[in-house]
């Protein structure tokens, strides 16, 4: 699984965690429902593409130090545990730099959310008839919010 599937569905997942937790106590027919393309908001995040540089080259150089570290062991259970605390740190690497993205989001979904009276919000695949589609308005805010430096 790409990097990029893995991030998106981690956003997926946490997004529609928070929104339906959030929402649960509301009376149903008080509800509106919106629907995003959790993937399509991640990568059309204006960070999106510089914060995957910065976990490749990361990644780059987790993976070259665990080369040598390799290389000079002889013993193959050390060298199995050095390749596994590799993909461990670049995973928590991933995780740190990917998850102000995830905050960014989370805060653009429920500005528009709220803006719009939604109080609801699924990955829209989710979504087999109605709902209001807010992925473009969650994009043109994350956009906005990241001109303004925010």
């Amino acid at each position: 699984m790409s990097v990029g599937r893995k991030i998106a569905f981690l956003v997926c997942s946490a997004l529609l965690m928070g929104f339906v937790s959030s929402s649960v106590a509301l009376a149903a027919d008080e509800e509106r429902v919106g629907g995003i393309d959790p993937q399509k908001v991640l990568f059309q995040h204006p960070k999106y593409e510089q914060t995957l540089k910065q976990i490749k080259n990361i990644a780059d150089q987790k993976q070259n130090e665990a080369k040598v570290a390799i290389d000079k062991e002889s013993d193959n259970d050390k060298k199995a545990e050095i390749f596994q605390n590799m993909r461990r740190n670049i995973a928590e690497e991933e995780q740190k730099l990917m998850q102000p993205l995830f905050k960014e989001i989370d805060l653009a979904v429920r500005t528009v959310a709220t803006a719009k009276k939604i109080t609801v919000v699924v990955d829209k695949t989710a979504l087999f008839y109605g709902g209001i589609d807010i992925t473009e308005d969650v994009v043109q805010e994350l956009k906005k919010k990241s001109a303004s430096g925010g």
